[in-house]
Parts: C-alpha cells; structure tokens; sequence
C-alpha cells in the first residue's frame, strides 16, 4: 500500500490503501489547507516531477531541497562533524540520487528535526541511512506516521556527541530545537534554526511566530525564553529553512537584537 504524502506541509502518513481524509497539521492553526483543498501524492510519483538539489555552504554544511519547491518548500541540511553525519531537518522527497550522494559523503549517524512541519518523510530516510531520529517529546503527539528510529528527548538539551548539542527554545512548537554545532564556521559555531529562529527576507534580522501563513506572534514571554535558551552557546553564523535564508556573521547579535526589537514591537515600547 502506497504511503500518502500530503502536498501542503510534506507530512508522509502511514501506508493505506486510499488517502487520508484530511491532513492534521495542515488543520491546526500553524499550517492551513489550500484554497483547492487537500491532495496527496506518494514518493514513486513525487520523483516523476521533482529532483533534490544541493548546496555547499561551508567544509561542513550541505543544503538538500527539491526543485521545483515542493509543499512548504524548506531544504534540510547534511551538517559533518567530527562525530558523523547529522541530517538537520527533512524533506518528502528521498531519490537515487540523494541517496548515492550522502552515502558516498559517509552516510548519516543522525537525524534531528527542529518541529513538525518539517518531519516530512523521516522514516524513509532513517530506514535507508540506519540512522536514529532525534524528536523532543513535547511534539510527540504530532508524529503521525510512527517510525522505530524515533528517540524521544526531554529536557532543555541533548548531546548527540561532542561538539553538536540540539536546543529546545519553543515558540513555534513546544518542542521547537535548533542544533548547536561548535566546530562550524572555522570555530566560530553554527546554529541551524529551521524557521524556530526565523531568518527574515532581508537577512538582517530573526523573526519568531506560532503560525507563519496565518501571522499569529509569539508573546514576549515565549521570546525571552528563546533567548535564555541560546543564551549558553556561541555561535556566528545561523542557517534558516530557506536555501537563501542564512546569517553569515554575528549571527548571536542579531538574535539578541531581533529579541528585543520584537518585544518593542508587541508591548509598543519601539521608537520608530
């Protein structure tokens, strides 16, 4: 039986013999059901029309998105450490290609994910890499298509080894993480955010909201709780969800910075 992915959001379903009447994430207020209403394809008829493309970013990052852009549209990011291979977020589509790519890169020892709408087809990426995924438990009752390579994680951090830290910061999703890597950017460490940290289109500042198409913001609470979580870490480049979307210098200052602009915004304390 065919494994329904739904084309809004990129979420695989378990397999069945017709598609899922409705989408779950795409009826919660963060995500939303297209004006045309909700359709599925599967992933034999996503690479008739679709192919995964890649970019280099540094020694240590590799960008992974489908071209043309496909349900919400993010890239994941292949990140190499001293430690192995972590898959950084997920997309639908897993080809050939791909495959024979990262294999011959040394595979991957780990997947982690910044929140639900990006878990995409993560069973069907740690199935053919063998690789475990990391998921903080307060999302858990958002995996719909369970997979025995999900590892539940609680708490504040966790070490996956040494060097790579994944954070929970919230906002978006309860379970919102990004992943510290301390060795990126020539030592000066690397936060990959997803949209959990947002990279605006300018590339000058961070953004934070519970749901992006329907613009409902964070309060100031959930913010300065972002910012007491990425408090301990240095970094000074940040990789958003976007190819483009990407803080190549002094990333942490513009964290605090949009922290505190955001906050003026939605008090009503910023000078215009």
């Amino acid at each position: 039986m065919p494994a329904y992915i739904c084309t809004a959001c990129g979420t695989q379903y378990p397999p069945a013999d017709k598609a899922p009447a409705h989408c779950v994430i795409c009826e919660e207020e963060r995500q939303y059901v297209p004006p045309r209403g909700q359709s599925w394809t599967t992933l034999e008829t996503l690479a008739q029309s679709h192919f995964n493309s890649f970019r280099k970013y540094e020694p240590g990052v590799i960008g992974i998105g489908s071209q043309p852009t496909f349900a919400i549209g993010q890239r994941a990011l292949l990140v190499r450490t001293k430690g192995g291979n972590v898959l950084w977020d997920c997309i639908s589509l897993l080809d050939d290609a791909t495959v024979t790519l990262i294999k011959g890169l040394g595979g991957i020892q780990a997947i982690a994910i910044s929140h639900p709408h990006f878990y995409a087809s993560m069973g069907e990426w740690a199935r053919v890499f063998e690789a475990p995924i990391h998921l903080h438990a307060a999302d858990k009752k958002w995996i719909f298509n369970p997979s025995p390579a999900v590892q539940l994680w609680e708490g504040e951090t966790l070490k996956l080894w040494d060097g790579v830290t994944l954070v929970r910061c919230g906002g978006h999703f309860e379970g919102g993480s990004v992943l510290h890597w301390t060795d990126g950017a020539d030592g000066r460490g690397v936060v990959c955010a997803g949209d959990i940290l947002a990279v605006t289109t300018d590339r000058k500042w961070l953004s934070f909201m519970r749901s992006y198409p329907n613009f409902i913001p964070l309060s100031a609470q959930e913010i300065e709780q972002i910012g007491a979580a990425m408090q301990p870490f240095k970094f000074d480049v940040l990789y958003g969800h976007y190819f483009d979307r990407v803080i190549a210098k002094d990333a942490k200052q513009v964290l605090e910075k949009s922290i505190a602009r955001y906050i003026g915004a939605i008090e009503g304390t910023r000078e215009y």
